[in-house]
């Protein structure tokens, strides 16, 4: 769980990890100096599996969650940002899905929520199967979905780039084990602003090339080209995988 001046919303996402049905997991929270309250929220949970750690300078989110990652202990890694949520049974099934099915790497559905923990009426979802071109072509996975094995995945560390730093990651992952959809709504991702999720469309298109070029390390043609393809890519997944639905 990195984090930057969540004190907002960081206890709210903690607590959904506490909640969870499965109970032998460990939450490595590295903040990126935050100058809010967010240290002494954290300060006020009593449990040894939550672990807190202090950049000694602000890092960017790219290179915290490298740090957590070198960090991690457990076979599994999942990733959580603090104003995010999951589930009561996320980890529960996540592992049981991959242990059961021979799974490496697997993302699943989540809804979207507003700053006050309100829905907004969206469901994302996705194709069952990505591989290396799927992967490419569109970001499939939500950040707060996404599960995978360190016994056959290893560790994982990323260029420093400060947007689509997760995708980054996924296209890594994505050489070692395709990646599987569980079916279910697990996750709550939070809409707010002040996120470092890329808003504007050329603003959004610079940042995929930037994806291709420095997070990949493409070639200019070949990040010019994954770039034209992940704008289409992204397209077809808000046509075909997000879902409105009424909300009460």
């Amino acid at each position: 769980m990195p984090t930057y001046n969540c004190g907002r919303f960081i206890a709210e996402s903690i607590d959904s990890v506490l909640a969870q049905t499965y109970t032998a997991w460990e939450l490595l929270i590295v903040d990126d100096c935050s100058t809010d309250n967010t240290a002494e929220i954290v300060a006020a949970y009593n449990d040894p599996r939550i672990h807190y750690l202090r950049n000694e300078q602000n890092w960017g989110a790219a290179l915290t969650r490298n740090r957590a990652l070198r960090e991690a202990k457990g076979r599994y890694i999942a990733f959580l940002d603090s104003d995010d949520l999951w589930l009561p049974e996320k980890l529960k099934k996540q592992i049981a899905f991959m242990e059961q099915n021979g799974y490496d790497f697997t993302y699943h559905e989540y809804t979207e929520i507003d700053e006050e923990s309100k829905p907004l009426g969206v469901y994302v979802s996705g194709k069952k199967i990505v591989g290396q071109w799927g992967m490419k072509s569109c970001c499939w996975p939500g950040c707060l979905t996404v599960m995978y094995d360190t016994k056959v995945v290893g560790l994982i560390q990323i260029p420093d780039i400060k947007k689509n730093n997760d995708s980054a990651m996924w296209l890594q992952i994505i050489k070692k084990a395709d990646c599987y959809l569980l079916s279910e709504n697990l996750a709550q991702y939070r809409r707010r602003t002040g996120s470092i999720t890329p808003t504007g469309i050329w603003k959004k298109i610079g940042w995929h090339y930037i994806l291709f070029r420095e997070g990949a390390r493409m070639n200019a043609i070949a990040s010019f080209f994954w770039m034209c393809v992940n704008i289409v890519g992204n397209s077809y997944k808000k046509l075909k995988y997000i879902y409105r639905y009424e909300t009460i």
